[in-house]
Order: structure tokens, then C-alpha cells, then sequence
């Protein structure tokens, strides 16, 4: 199964406005991409029309890419039974508020099947929600996710940033990675990572950077996050 399961759309402030939901899904079918997620900063919103864009073209998942107090991002991903609406109560009731400066930070477009703009996020995605690290992994559980690691080894907004480790006590499911050094300096350096699902993807804020049909996992595999989870 070739993914990418890490790319922002337009309700992402620093996504471009042209990644709408039939773009993102068109060029996934057009780079013959098996399975996508969108997961936009703290917010599922952009997620309530994706099925009748995707059916047909693309299989998906829902995600969202949350943001901690620590800024350690985290993707949240969630098989299709679970409740958008209570994805995004929670991220509501956490979200530290502050008014979105579109000249600024950018756009956060919320958009129809048709990509029709039909809302407007004004609070600033590119906040954190008022948790740390443990307990956002925590409520992605309780929701029904699995919790994911994101960009582990970036600059900004990763966990080896601001932890400079990884704790098997966090409980999280897997992690990600951008590309294979990566995986063999971590697993060094933390051998239990090696039980974890490790997933490469784009974190694509344009259309031209959502991956090529390179990275590709069993879905098997992929799956077994939730049942190793919830049995």
C-alpha cells in the first residue's frame, strides 16, 4: 500500500489555498497513492466532505496533526467510525485561542465537496492545545485513535527538539520519519522503537510535495496499530 498520510490542506494557515480537498485527492490518484490523510493543525473540520470526494479515487483515513504545550507535534489518526464531532470538541476545549492574521500566518479555508468555501476558521491553528505531550496521546486513545510521533527528527516541533529523547512510557503507537538514516540512528539510540510502526510521510503544504507512490507499508500492518490497541 503506497501513502501519505501527513498533508495539510487549506485550512492549514501555512498550506497554499490551492490545496483543496479535490486537488489533494486528484493528484493522490494521479501519483496512484493507495491511501491519504489529511490532518490539518488542530482541527478536523476540513474531513466532513472528504468521502464524497475520495470515494472511488483514494482509500483515507482521518487525522489531525496536534500541536502539545511543549510544541512536540503529534498526528492523531482515527479509522472512519470514529466521531469528527467529538475530535473536534476536544480539540476546541484544549485549543489555546488566539485570533488567526491572515496577512500573516495565511488562510484557513473550510471547504465543501465542491471546494466551495464554506467557513472560515478565525482562531490560529498554529497554536498548542493546552496539554502536554502524555495526556494528548491520552485523549487521541480515548477517541479512538492511535498517536503518532510526527517529523521526530525536525528542527521545530519534534520530539527529539524539545525532549532530546523518546520515552517508551508516553505509550504512543508509532512515529515518523523523513527518511531511512533516520530510522537506524533512532532504533540505535532507542531499541524499543523497533516494536512501532514507522511511517514516511510528505507533511506536503503543496500539492507538488505529496509523496510520489514511494513509501509503502502492508496495510496489515498499518491496521494492527488498533488492534494492538483495542484488540
Amino acid at each position: 500500500m503506497f501513502y501519505d498520510l501527513h498533508i495539510h490542506s487549506a485550512l492549514s494557515p501555512c498550506a497554499d489555498d490551492d490545496m483543496t480537498i479535490n486537488n489533494i485527492v486528484n493528484m493522490a490518484y494521479i501519483k496512484e497513492l493507495d491511501m491519504i490523510a489529511i490532518s490539518d493543525h488542530n482541527s478536523v473540520k476540513q474531513l466532513y466532505h472528504l468521502d464524497q470526494v475520495a470515494k472511488d479515487k483514494v482509500k483515507y483515513i482521518y487525522a489531525v496533526e496536534i500541536q502539545t504545550r511543549e510544541e512536540v507535534h503529534v498526528l492523531g489518526y482515527f479509522l472512519h467510525d470514529a466521531s469528527l464531532d467529538a475530535i473536534q470538541a476536544f480539540l476546541d476545549e484544549y485549543l489555546i485561542e488566539e485570533p488567526n492574521d491572515e496577512v500573516y500566518f495565511g488562510h484557513q479555508y473550510i471547504l465543501n465537496e465542491m471546494d466551495e468555501i464554506i467557513g472560515i476558521e478565525d482562531r490560529l491553528l498554529l497554536k498548542s492545545l493546552d496539554l502536554l505531550l502524555p495526556d494528548v496521546i491520552k485523549h487521541i486513545h480515548d477517541l479512538g485513535g492511535v498517536a503518532v510521533l510526527a517529523h521526530v527528527m525536525a528542527r521545530r516541533f519534534s520530539v527529539m527538539n524539545i525532549y532530546y529523547y523518546i520515552d517508551e512510557k508516553w505509550d504512543f503507537d508509532g512515529f515518523e520519519i523523513t527518511d531511512n538514516n533516520q530510522y537506524d540512528i533512532l532504533v540505535n539510540q532507542f531499541p524499543f522503537l523497533k516494536d512501532k510502526i514507522c511511517l514516511f510521510n510528505s507533511d506536503a503544504h503543496n500539492l507538488f510535495d505529496i509523496s510520489e507512490p514511494i513509501h509503502e507499508i502492508d496495510e496489515d500492518v498499518f491496521y494492527s496499530m488498533w488492534r494492538k490497541r483495542y484488540g
